[in-house]
């Protein structure tokens, strides 16, 4: 067996797209939980988006010549986000996972996450507007995340507001808290949980598997429950190097 890991490049997107959804499905079928990627087409748009995005790396094992797995990470921000990591199902317990992670990263447990889903709240906060962000917020986002997190997260903001998936809420005439999505790729950073349930009662879908809210996050947890939100599964989020335990009201995304 000769294992190998090099870049990814765009011919081995269709196999590893395949292998994101067989894996991820795999896992879910067996805990009982409603899969990540619905098929294989899923799993090959988010690869083939990640490798095509400014600021993502990726990297496929390969055994003899063959793409067992893949790994990527986000480096839009001093602080990296780290997944999918995926592994061929047909080819477990021959080191694939534990060779791409060891050539990105090791980890220490942070914080417990739930991940929520569910129909759009359709909801308004008295005395809070939602409204798409533009660049002219940055600064004012970019301010917020620093006060949470001990840094900005720009470029994925920047990002999100080219999509269109970016909003802000703005409450006493000024923003007061912003996500890039609320799903699983998102983030939202806010002064106060009331800001947070402005957001998640705006947003018109929750992207992916759903969102994930640090799970003693105790107010906020029942507020969604109350709202018809149900939990999806049970996640952690784990970091590696420096980390500041966020001061505020935060959703983390799948890669931070």
């Amino acid at each position: 067996m000769a294992l190998t890991l090099r870049p990814i490049t765009a011919a081995d997107l269709p196999t590893a797209g395949r292998i994101c959804h067989d894996a991820f499905r795999a896992i879910a079928t067996e805990h009982n939980y409603p899969p990540d990627f619905p098929t294989p087409e899923v799993g090959i748009g988010l690869l083939t988006d990640l490798t095509n995005s400014p600021g993502f790396y990726g990297v496929v094992a390969e055994i003899d010549s063959q793409v067992v797995g893949s790994i990527f990470i986000d480096e839009r921000a001093p602080i990296i986000g780290l997944g999918p990591i995926t592994v061929d199902p047909a080819g477990q317990n021959r080191g694939v996972g534990n060779a791409l992670m060891t050539h990105m990263l090791g980890f220490a447990v942070r914080e417990h996450l739930t991940n929520l889903q569910g129909p759009a709240l359709g909801l308004r906060l008295t005395g809070r507007t939602v409204r798409p962000a533009n660049n002219a917020d940055l600064v004012a986002c970019n301010r917020l995340s620093r006060a949470m997190h001990g840094l900005d997260r720009g470029g994925s903001l920047r990002g999100a507001i080219v999509s269109g998936t970016a909003a802000v809420v703005e409450h006493g005439g000024r923003i007061t808290g912003y996500t890039t999505e609320i799903g699983f790729g998102g983030h939202a950073v806010a002064e106060s949980n009331e800001d947070l349930k402005a957001l998640i009662g705006a947003a018109p879908a929750f992207g992916g598997p759903g969102f994930l809210l640090p799970s003693r996050n105790t107010e906020l947890f029942q507020w969604c429950l109350a709202n018809g939100l149900r939990m999806v599964q049970s996640m952690t989020l784990m970091t590696v190097g420096l980390y500041n335990e966020p001061r505020g009201a935060y959703l983390p995304s799948i890669w931070f």
